[in-house]
């Protein structure tokens, strides 16, 4: 062998180490070439290093170079994960590093995207290296060689900027140049010379190219895929000689060199040997009947993954079930006029129905009403309680007279006492999303009998988030790094620990729930926030009485959440912190996977008004589930919100379906049947068909890498690309031509068709979690063995020459126009009542629309500073443009609204900001104009906000004057003037904008830690401003009521 290259080219260290770590060193002659030098007489560019292992035989990747050693040495030990390894590296950390070398050592500067993109490519690396020496595990492999070679220029850079930041790498180089095959390989490439020995040849080599889009999918962590995209398009991937190479060689394999699926046995339980997976989606609530994006937000989303887990060989518990207890389920019992045990009995009945229907394979789905919920719900509670987590209090709550008992949750409505919503119930808001409590709540009425409430004191129990916090945050900051969190997931939970945890209220003053232990709160029952999600734990309980091995196994058990955005804080920070309060070794949740909304075409799901398709009304559409599953995954909301339109579900299931997949594998599978009897011929692939093989490998690994990440939606783009990739194989090669033509054509036949025949058989595979009875049928079809059933890295033909295919038949239906308006009317349900209509005669009618009241400017300005700090905290987070971009259109529109209400409200000139405030003001616009210049901003920017600071002190000028001059009488007929109906939006927003300075100045000061007595004076100005923008829109401050003294006070 010989081995071609450069001086100072480091990618030759991957050949160097691997040489005399396999012994293969003295077979091997080290040849040394000009930079510009071509070694094989095909290339018309200088490519090296370069491996010639026969005469005329190159090897010219230095990853596929290093691998043959090892190979031919008989040392790859997990060839399938190592070849993950190997791809991560050349296609992502080498470009990287490459580029970056480039900058500092060729050119003597530093681009911060390019550092900062390879530092967040090296967390990856990071974050594995925690658990093991090793890559793998604490031996050195083939993957650790070609990593260590590409990182060890910037570990001999006199600064480190980079691996400083990443101690366990830093450490990992140190362990691995310990070696002495390794410190004679260095020593031969760099001959004692520093990082300017690498120069040179870094630039005049040729690297992977740096794919345009991986600083931005790193930057956002969604994925790159466009999520509208559809139609013929296959997406350009440019093919490097070891894609082919690696291609060709996963092809030449057979179905037994690939591992075989495992069997699926009840009890599942943790395997020592195997990757463990507990998957849970959220409980769904016993007395609703899901509608589809329910089903799509949890149980199905969820089903994908677990499918995808199993078909990895993983070892996976999918656990789910119905939450039954909490006000939700007593209202409805009292509305049908029945128990609540014969709510849950009902529904839950119909929740099983349903998600059978739509083939939801869970391992086990029960239910929270058991003896085993109560056994751990108050075990939980106790060890808590001993360790010095649970509070006593007494607080304020509504109670109805008439109905006498206290208002819990959703016993009372009232308006959101945040964004005025006027159907908020006594816990949440559906519109804002904010938690609220019941005695916030603006004309509170009883749900039961509509009469309005009054304030009483209770005592109550609250576990001490604040104490937790530490714990919490400690498990967290593991989790984000090395787990799969969703953008959503993340900033949700950052904002409850960024604000400040506080005591959360776990008992209620209700009947139907797990009863609280304590003496003296024996009547009382626990708050379903607190109970619901142990219902995961008592629901395993039910399924295996070693259910332990799953929940308090943390070191083996991986624990994947499937929820809606709503319910995230309920699983990241109130469940966890109780688990491990517990100080009991719970299993806590690695990974959490949130989705937006799904709406329903141009408005929302209701029962109420009949809107949309609900679990139980699918099936009577006609429409097989699997198309439904298709669609909703199609249209999963990861990052934004997104609709179900019955137009598009047309769209996508005759184009995407039916012209696509279905096309590909009814025409392949058919033309083998009636031209080959159905019997699959001997295959010679051609480069031709190789280039195919190594496209579809790399959606393989599209898929397998999507999947993992629980991008679910760019799982299906794989797919459909492989099948367009097939459908154009097909056109091009014309089978049906060769098949008529001599006996060479028609062997080339049989080699094309046998090849899109293993080309059905993967598909059918990867098609399994989306959608499993299309995934069997084609299997049927196929005669396919249940071996094919297992998801690797590889394309192996699994159909080998000689098996005998069944009889193919059309999978899909066109779906027709006229259906689909049917349906789309069907479920359009009653139009969303805009105005009330008076209920009693003579009743005066409700204000029209284009009136603008002072109420209007306070809610605009309030939404426009809750809606800019948003936008702030999102690309402080680096969230996805797309989501970005939303929520900026939103606050854009905000503004204009507020532009368009005031100039709809004559301004009245002697409406001003009094002295005090307009001197407020003008400080905060001073320390903003001091900031934007100590920051270096545009002129342009500062300019306009130096204008806005002179504007202020001059009416602070003519204020202060008209202090002095006016009697102070004049200040209340002010006060009154400001609070009248008609309201000052100029003074409005004035104080909008002071209000946002001071925010933003109380959260830095917080953030940077400074001291109590600076916070305190500074949160009192944001209190007094919130105070005055208050009264400016004319909102009086509610007196305190008899209790309010008690209120939060600790016994």
């Amino acid at each position: 062998m010989k081995l071609y290259s450069d001086k100072g080219n480091f990618q030759t260290l991957k050949i160097s180490i691997a040489a005399r770590l396999t012994g293969t060193a003295s077979e091997i002659l080290a040849i040394e070439v000009g930079h510009n030098d071509i070694v094989a007489p095909f290339l018309s560019k200088s490519k090296l290093p370069v491996l010639e292992v026969a005469e005329g035989k190159y090897l010219f990747s230095a990853n596929t170079a290093a691998k043959y050693l090892f190979l031919k040495a008989g040392q790859v030990k997990k060839e399938e994960a190592e070849d993950e390894i190997l791809e991560w590296e050349n296609n992502e950390l080498l470009p990287l590093i490459a580029t970056y070398l480039s900058n500092i050592i060729g050119q003597g500067k530093k681009e911060s995207s390019v550092s900062d993109s390879l530092l967040k490519t090296l967390h990856q690396l990071e974050s594995k290296l925690t658990k093991t020496k090793y890559l793998l595990d604490d031996t050195l492999s083939i993957c650790d060689v070609c990593v260590f070679s590409s990182i060890f220029p910037l570990f001999s850079l006199k600064n480190q900027e980079v691996l400083s930041k990443l101690p366990n790498t830093k450490r990992y180089c140190e362990d691995v140049t310990k070696i002495q095959a390794v410190q004679d390989a260095i020593s031969e490439l760099t001959g004692g010379a520093g990082p300017e020995v690498f120069k040179a040849s870094l630039l005049s080599q040729r690297f992977p190219l740096l794919p345009s889009s991986i600083v931005d999918r790193q930057t956002s962590g969604a994925a790159v895929a466009n999520p509208d995209a559809s139609g013929d398009q296959i997406p350009e991937v440019k093919l490097s000689q070891a894609d082919l190479e690696s291609a060709r060689a996963s092809w030449g394999k057979k179905p037994d060199d690939v591992e075989q699926p495992r069997p699926r046995i009840h009890p599942i339980l943790p395997d020592p040997q195997r990757r463990n997976i507990l998957v849970t989606s959220a409980l769904p609530y016993v007395n609703n009947v899901p509608h589809l994006g329910n089903i799509i937000g949890c149980v199905l989303s969820a089903d994908v993954f677990s499918r995808f887990a199993r078909l990895r060989n993983y070892n996976v518990l999918y656990i789910c079930g119905t939450d039954e207890y909490g006000t939700a389920t007593e209202t409805k019992a009292m509305e049908e006029g029945v128990t609540p045990r014969e709510i849950c009995d009902k529904y839950n009945k119909l929740h099983v129905q349903i998600y059978k229907w739509f083939n939801i394979d869970f391992d086990y789905f029960g239910r929270t009403t058991t003896d085993q919920q109560t056994e751990i719900a108050q075990d939980i509670f106790w060890k808590l309680y001993h360790n010095g987590y649970v509070l006593k209090d007494s607080v304020d709550q509504l109670k109805c007279t008439k109905c006498d008992k206290f208002l819990a949750d959703r016993f009372v409505e009232g308006i959101c006492p945040l964004c005025g919503f006027d159907d908020a119930r006594g816990d949440q808001c559906d519109a804002c999303g904010k938690l609220i409590n019941a005695v916030e709540l603006k004309s509170p009425k009883c749900k039961i009998c509509k009469s309005s409430p009054v304030i009483q004191t209770s005592n109550h129990l609250f576990v001490d988030l604040p104490k937790l916090e530490p714990l919490l945050s400690s498990h967290l900051n593991g989790a984000f790094e090395s787990g799969t969190w969703t953008n959503n997931a993340k900033m949700i939970t950052n904002s409850w620990i960024r604000d400040g945890l506080k005591p959360r209220c776990i008992s209620r003053d209700l009947k139907w729930g797990t009863p609280v232990p304590l003496e003296g709160y024996t009547d009382k029952v626990f708050y379903v926030w607190f109970d619901a999600p142990i219902g995961y734990i008592s629901i395993t309980a039910n399924y295996t009485s070693e259910w332990k091995q799953w929940w308090k196994n943390p070191q083996q058990i991986e624990m994947y959440n499937f929820l809606g955005k709503d319910n995230v804080p309920f699983h990241s920070v109130i469940f966890p912190a109780c688990l491990l309060g517990t100080n009991d070794g719970y299993s806590v949740v690695n990974h959490m996977v949130a989705t937006e909304y799904l709406n329903y075409e141009d408005t929302k799901f209701s029962k109420s008004r009949n809107s949309g398709v609900f679990g139980d009304q699918a099936e009577v559409t006609g429409i097989q589930a699997d198309i439904y599953r298709f669609y909703l995954l199609f249209v999963r909301p990861e990052s934004q919100d997104t609709a179900f339109s019955w137009d598009d579900f047309l769209l996508k299931n005759n184009s995407e379906l039916l012209n696509n997949l279905g096309n590909f594998i009814n025409r392949a599978l058919m033309f083998l049947h009636n031209n080959f009897k159905g019997i699959v011929q001997e295959m010679s692939v051609t480069d031709e068909d190789v280039e195919l093989l190594a496209q579809i490998t790399n959606q393989l690994k599209g898929y397998i890498s999507n999947l993992e990440a629980c991008r679910l939606r760019d799982g299906i783009r794989n797919i459909l690309t492989i099948s367009r990739l097939g459908n154009q194989y097909m056109q091009v090669t014309k089978p049906w031509v060769l098949s008529k033509g001599s006996p060479e054509e028609i062997k080339r036949a049989g080699s094309v068709i046998a090849l899109c025949a293993n080309v059905a058989c993967l598909l059918s595979v990867l098609l399994q979690p989306y959608m499993p009875t299309t995934s069997a049928v084609i299997q049927q079809q196929l005669h396919a063995p249940a071996s094919v059933n297992y998801i690797g890295g590889e394309f192996v033909p699994m159909l080998q020459p000689g098996h005998q295919i069944g009889q193919p038949s059309p999978l899909f239906q066109k779906l027709e126009s006229a259906t689909m308006s049917e349906l789309k009317a069907k479920f359009a349900g009653k139009p969303e009542e805009k105005t009330k209509k008076p209920s009693k005669k003579g009743e005066k009618p409700q204000p029209s629309n284009n009136v603008v009241t002072t109420e209007d400017f306070s809610k605009l300005s309030i939404s426009i500073a809750n809606q800019g700090q948003k936008v702030r905290e999102l690309k402080a987070a680096k969230a996805d443009k797309s989501v970005i971009d939303k929520e900026v259109a939103y606050l854009l529109q905000l503004k204009k609204d507020l532009e368009a209400a005031q100039a709809a409200v004559p301004k009245k000139e002697s409406q001003s900001l009094s002295a005090e405030q307009l001197a407020q003001a003008v400080s905060l616009q001073g320390q903003k104009v001091r900031e934007l210049k100590a920051a270096k901003a545009e002129k342009s920017v500062i300019d306009k906000e130096v204008a806005c600071l002179l504007h202020l002190k001059k009416d602070l000028e003519v204020a202060e004057s008209q202090k002095e001059s006016q009697p102070a009488v004049a200040v209340v007929e002010q006060s009154a003037c400001v609070n009248s109906a008609g309201g000052d939006a100029g003074l409005i927003e004035k104080l909008t904008q002071a209000v946002a300075v001071q925010g933003n100045k109380v959260r830095d000061l917080k953030a940077a830690k400074a001291d109590k007595s600076v916070i305190d004076a500074e949160v009192a100005s944001l209190l007094k401003l919130k105070k005055d923008l208050e009264l400016a829109g004319g909102v009086t401050a509610a007196p305190a009521t008899k209790n309010s003294s008690k209120k939060n006070k600790k016994k």
